[in-house]
């Protein structure tokens, strides 16, 4: 054998070496960045279980136009207020942070484990639903409660009405057993 032939074969067996080191190489990139992936999303699908909200409780007052939404974070993982969505009668609010108070603070953007997360609104009408929605897929879901002093007002004095008719014996369905006739 000449050289030509060593050399070609040398040439050969170089180029197989280097197409081999260039072939490991990417696929064991591409195998960690597989293996990366599946890390994460097993690590979010940890965070959503852990992340519960309790019921949505949404109350109107139609004296003071002000929305009023409470929840709690009944889960084991922290939010944040910024990477959380709400969503009055299915319109996207924005902004609403402002507006909001994590135990007592209005500063904080952070909403830890048991913490009641209360936010006041200005609306001119009564929404019918509110929800919620973490950066997790969680969310949580409440029709809202329409309230006002002067209804309260009325049936309380209803309720007198009726309270002082029973007792004095004068309301026409308990007349017979008050007088026993």
């Amino acid at each position: 054998m000449g050289f030509s032939v060593s050399g070609a074969a040398a040439i050969i067996f170089i180029s197989i070496f280097l197409a081999f080191g260039v072939w490991f190489t990417a696929a064991s990139n591409s195998f960690d960045m597989v293996t990366d992936a599946q890390d994460d999303r097993a690590d979010r699908s940890l965070t959503a279980e852990n992340t519960n909200l309790s019921e949505v409780e949404a109350v109107y007052d139609t004296d003071t136009e002000r929305l009023t939404i409470n929840v709690t974070n009944t889960g084991t993982t922290e939010l944040s207020l910024s990477e959380t969505d709400l969503l009055i009668d299915g319109e996207y609010i924005t902004d609403w942070q402002a507006d909001a108070s994590v135990a007592g603070d209005s500063e904080t953007d952070l909403w830890l484990s048991n913490e009641k997360l209360t936010i006041t609104l200005e609306r001119d009408s009564a929404p019918s639903t509110v929800k919620l929605a973490t950066v997790t897929g969680v969310h949580a879901q409440a029709a809202v409660e329409v309230i006002s002093s002067e209804e309260d007002e009325e049936s309380s004095e209803t309720d007198s009405i009726e309270s002082a008719l029973f007792t004095t014996g004068t309301d026409p369905l308990t007349r017979g057993a008050v007088h026993g006739i």
